[in-house]
């Protein structure tokens, strides 16, 4: 007898995944349909950093109007996010008064990535992404999300969160 098993299920939106909260929760991702997303890789001991700041003001800036952004600490890029879930949140919070969602630590690269930021890549990869190469380079990777749950952008840790704010006005205006 030939042993078979379920087909992997098809994501056809980032509506399709759910999260662990960084307080332990699981969060579906599909409790945020209809909102545009900024989805980001974060760690707590690196250059890019102080982004926190500017992911802050995106959010406060624009949650009412529908745009929320979801961090995904990571510590698979020069060991940066080495803390504990609650030091992670304390961090956000004593430092950068972050008071978007902020998940539990994930692989964004490699056999045990997160099935989210497999999804990311996918939809979006990276600069050599035509010849498959569309790993995260490093922390503060930025995906866009509209609010049909379609990734619409990708921009690397280079690119300032306020460099978002026309792009997403886009997105508010469709």
């Amino acid at each position: 007898m030939i042993e078979t098993r379920p087909p992997e299920p098809v994501h056809r939106s980032v509506y399709d995944f759910s999260a662990v909260s960084v307080d332990g929760r699981a969060i579906p991702l599909g409790q945020f349909r209809g909102k545009i997303l900024l989805i980001v890789n974060t760690a707590s001991r690196c250059g890019f950093t102080p982004q926190y700041a500017g992911l802050e003001a995106l959010y406060r800036e624009y949650r009412d109007s529908g745009v929320v952004v979801l961090g995904f600490p990571c510590n698979q890029f020069g060991a940066q996010e080495p803390g504990t879930e609650a030091e992670i949140a304390q961090f956000c919070e004593r430092n950068y008064g972050v008071t978007f969602p902020i998940f539990a630590k994930i692989d964004v690269n490699g056999p045990k990535a997160h099935p989210l930021f497999q999804f990311l890549k996918a939809e979006q990869g990276g600069i050599l992404g035509a010849i498959g190469l569309d790993s995260i380079k490093w922390n503060f990777t930025k995906f866009l999300v509209d609010a049909t749950g379609r990734v619409v952008g990708r921009y690397g840790p280079g690119i300032a969160p306020s460099h978002l704010k026309p792009e997403i006005d886009k997105l508010l205006a469709s």
